[in-house]
């Protein structure tokens, strides 16, 4: 399974399209997104620290790869640690399984993200794990003032040719205006700044967080400036968890609970086939 991640994101680079890279923390949400991925093309699962804790990193990985191997068939589907905020983060989602991690070390100065990075990469890379980086920041509602100087926050495109440089990192996640959540992102992403970026690290995969909201047009102008994969979570949570509100309202007599989480995985594979799609351009 090792190494699955890296080679969707090169082939869609290569390709001129775009994957999905969506969060779990269950297995409803992991077979949606499995099933979504056997109708309609290759995509990454992925899982932030806080969802390998919640579920025991070792009884989700497990889960993750089994409902991979038992309903995937020939889809390609990466295995990856979405977040990881320290080097243990990594360790143990490398110990569960995963092919990809990412080490967001993007609250740091420069040259201690170098740092922390660096020695992920060391780790991984001997573990045959590829890392992903980020560099800015994408802000998050409670962390960052919602009047954010965006300038100060967004990838400074000469600190990403250095970053993939000095560190060996298989793929950045870039900040051009997108915005985690519910934080009122940029009017405009600085389509310029991602410009400058592709061209300083041509053979570095892009990612793009907190997309879950953008509609067709602007990813497209971001797939042609080089993104190659943008994180879905919040539109998963909101079909998941709007499904569940909606049916228990007043009169529920569901004692089921399969009933009411079955109903959820399938607006999520709704969701998540949707996103497929419009990364890959049909």
């Amino acid at each position: 399974m090792r190494g699955k991640t890296i080679e969707i994101l090169q082939d869609a680079m290569k390709g001129c399209y775009a994957v999905g890279a969506f969060n779990t923390s269950n297995l409803e949400l992991t077979q949606a997104i499995v099933r979504a991925a056997k109708e309609e093309g290759s995509c990454v699962i992925q899982v932030t620290t806080n969802g390998f804790r919640y579920g025991n990193s070792r009884v989700l990985g497990k889960l993750v790869d089994n409902v991979i191997e038992a309903e995937s068939e020939s889809s390609k589907i990466g295995f990856h640690l979405d977040h990881g905020k320290n080097f243990d983060d990594v360790v143990s989602s490398i110990d569960a399984g995963v092919d990809s991690v990412m080490i967001d070390a993007s609250i740091k100065s420069f040259e201690e993200n170098i740092k922390v990075t660096k020695q992920v990469v060391e780790y991984a890379h001997k573990n045959g794990v590829t890392v992903q980086a980020e560099l800015g920041a994408v802000p998050y509602l409670g962390r960052e003032d919602q009047e954010i100087d965006w300038d100060a926050v967004m990838t400074n495109p000469i600190q990403a040719k250095e970053l993939v440089e000095r560190t060996g990192i298989d793929a950045l996640a870039v900040g051009i205006g997108n915005a985690h959540g519910f934080f009122k992102e940029r009017d405009v992403p600085d389509w310029d700044r991602l410009a400058e970026i592709r061209r300083l690290v041509p053979n570095t995969p892009l990612i793009m967080h907190g997309a879950s909201d953008w509609e067709e047009e602007n990813v497209k102008i971001a797939i042609e400036g080089g993104v190659c994969c943008f994180n879905i979570d919040t539109d998963i949570r909101v079909a998941f968890l709007s499904t569940i509100c909606y049916e228990t309202g007043s009169g529920c007599d569901v004692n089921d609970p399969r009933k009411l989480l079955g109903l959820a995985r399938d607006k999520v594979q709704i969701v998540v086939k949707d996103k497929i799609r419009m990364f890959a351009g049909e």
